[in-house]
């Protein structure tokens, strides 16, 4: 009996929390009024969902969620946050919970704050990243739910929000389901928990809810600018200056709280890996005041060859997952993006693949600063549920929440939809939606995705997939050396019977740092360093071979990866090991890309 009412309990709970959903997602948070809720959390880990039963079978009126205390001495409360133990937040509970270093379920947090209101304000509840279920509870009622792990979200919290005393309290669940994206089976470490920045962000009562820039690709001195407000008001002034531009223009919104402006001006700097020029931006609406660092580039596909501002650029770039060296977890802050971009640029990188799925803010605007292009996707990864309309829909979501918070970032030139996914009639419907959506949402950058080469007869790989005709760029993923002899890559030849450009988007193999030997015997340094040295050499012969994004940066975790001694629970393709070090192989890339750069 108690089973059965426990259901029904989550069920009701479940029908009130799918009526509650994100606000719409406020752009260029990091320079808006905030308000930091990051710093230690307490928690409850949740097994069997405790957290939402009770007999009355009124999950509004019971539940973790409400922070309950005893009234009475006799008064039954079988949890209580303020005894429970603290995690710093943001973070991951894999690596900060030896108890949690495997689970997948769902954990409960609970932040105490103080808060002081500002009149005639807006207060708004944000957050970077949790993965992946997030269902969000300010002063025990509910905010709404969250869906992905990779993507912000934030509601609206004026009315719920106290002058002073505060609690919000979250509940995280991160088991991996058939139609989620990522779906059931990944090649990294489900991390769960808050992972990225919780803040409290403050707008006037009418703000400017997102814009953008873009640069007219034939006429450099063009700059088109568009905002809306966060409602449809017309006769709204806001004040765009670009100092150094001598660029100071008042813009007035229509009847939809939208706004737009074609900006002329001479001798403008444009954005690129050799001079990564960024101008500061202010937008005044009213009393309020949101500044940026804009930077202004072209990038576009002619033929076989990518052109960055109009002349052809060879990208030398390395994928690279979001995780902290020496077993840290999930990277989740500036310092974080900073070491591991430090590492691109020693390699000689002006492009990074960031897979697989969408990075910290903090990487895409360090990488900006630092004159890295990027490659960006979501994480619709091998064997997606094709046929669901909900996983579709989670899908669009997770590309818009991309495309949203990065669109003005100069250095993002690629949306990547989808990595490593096997043929069919059902993937090329969901896949084609999914690139004809962010063209819808940004046709100013470019369209990829990780494919897989299907056609190979002997010694010769003829590319054939049906997604060519929605891609700009053709990108596949090809192992020669690990899952097919590394003597082959000599005698290989290539077909892509496509004119478009070609990013390898996945190239290496595995090798514990310090395990030397003979450059046949696998996992150790030779071995990787030889099936460098023999996979540069053939994709060299690639006809328009525009880029490569091996394999990785650095070893992972990921629980695929199990065999003793060497693995353990590491994927050990990185150029450097966990913590750092550099193998054989690093200083062949190294060359190649400075031979590439030299010509």
């Amino acid at each position: 009996m108690k089973r059965l009412l426990s259901t029904l309990i989550l069920a009701a709970a479940s029908a009130t929390i799918a009526a509650a959903q994100p606000s719409p997602q406020i752009s260029n948070v990091l320079n808006r009024t905030t308000t930091s809720l990051n710093g230690d959390w307490n928690y409850i880990v949740d097994v069997q969902e405790e957290g939402y039963y009770d007999y009355r079978m009124n999950p509004t009126e019971w539940g973790f969620f409400l922070n309950a205390k005893p009234q009475k001495p006799e008064d039954l409360i079988e949890y209580d946050f303020d005894k429970a133990a603290t995690m710093k937040i943001p973070s991951d509970w894999n690596t900060k919970d030896d108890r949690l270093f495997f689970y997948e379920g769902t954990v409960w947090f609970k932040k105490s704050f103080q808060y002081h209101k500002t009149a005639a304000k807006r207060q708004f509840l944000y957050f970077g990243a949790a993965n992946y279920e997030s269902i969000v509870y300010l002063n025990g009622k509910i905010l709404g739910r969250h869906e992905g792990g990779f993507t912000p979200f934030n509601f609206e919290v004026t009315d719920l929000l106290k002058d002073g005393e505060n609690f919000v309290i979250v509940k995280i669940d991160n088991k991996r389901k058939k139609e989620n994206v990522p779906t059931q089976i990944f090649d990294w470490w489900n991390y769960g928990g808050i992972t990225r920045d919780v803040m409290i962000v403050e707008t006037e009562d009418t703000y400017i809810e997102n814009y953008k820039f873009t640069l007219d690709k034939a006429d450099y001195n063009r700059i088109y600018f568009d905002l809306n407000l966060d409602k449809a008001t017309q006769g709204i002034a806001v004040e765009l200056q670009i100092p150094e531009l001598k660029i100071k223009q008042t813009l007035t919104t229509d009847a939809l709280g939208k706004a737009s402006v074609t900006l002329k001006t001479k001798k403008l700097q444009l954005w690129s890996p050799e001079n990564p020029k960024l101008y500061r931006v202010t937008l005044k609406l009213g009393e309020n005041v949101l500044e940026d660092e804009i930077g202004f580039r072209s990038v576009e596909t002619k033929g076989k060859k990518i052109l960055l501002n109009g002349k052809e650029i060879f990208l030398c770039g390395i994928s690279m997952h979001e995780e902290k060296f020496n077993g840290g977890g999930r990277a989740n802050s500036l310092d974080d993006a900073k070491a591991l971009l430090k590492e691109v640029k020693e390699l000689g990188c002006n492009f990074v693949r960031l897979a697989h799925y969408p990075h910290n803010e903090y990487t895409v605007r360090e990488a900006e600063r630092q004159g890295i292009l990027v490659w960006s996707e979501i994480p619709v990864y091998w064997t997606i549920d094709w046929t669901n309309p909900k996983t579709l829909d989670n899908a669009k979501s997770q590309l818009a929440d991309m495309i949203r918070r990065d669109q003005n970032r100069a250095n993002v030139i690629i949306w990547s939809i989808a990595n490593e996914t096997p043929h069919g009639d059902d993937r090329e419907r969901f896949l084609s939606a999914l690139a004809t959506h962010a063209r819808s949402l940004d046709s100013t950058r470019l369209i990829s995705m990780a494919m897989e080469v299907t056609s190979a007869s002997n010694f010769h790989n003829r590319l054939q997939d049906n997604m060519n005709k929605y891609v700009d760029i053709i990108s596949f993923n090809q192992y020669i050396g690990w899952y097919r002899d590394v003597n082959d890559a000599a005698k290989m030849t290539w077909e892509i019977p496509y004119d478009k450009p070609v990013i390898i988007s996945e190239f290496g193999g595995g090798a514990k740092y310090g395990h030397h030997g003979a450059k046949n015997q696998r996992w150790t340094e030779e071995f990787q360093e030889n099936l460098y040295k023999e996979n540069t050499a053939m994709l060299d012969k690639i006809d328009g071979l525009s880029g490569t994004t091996p394999w990785i940066l650095k070893d992972f975790r990921s629980p695929r990866r199990v065999l003793d001694g060497i693995q353990d629970y590491y994927n050990r393709k990185g150029l450097l090991s966990d913590k750092g070090e550099k193998k054989k192989a690093w200083y062949v890339l190294k060359a190649w890309y400075d031979g590439k750069k030299s010509k």
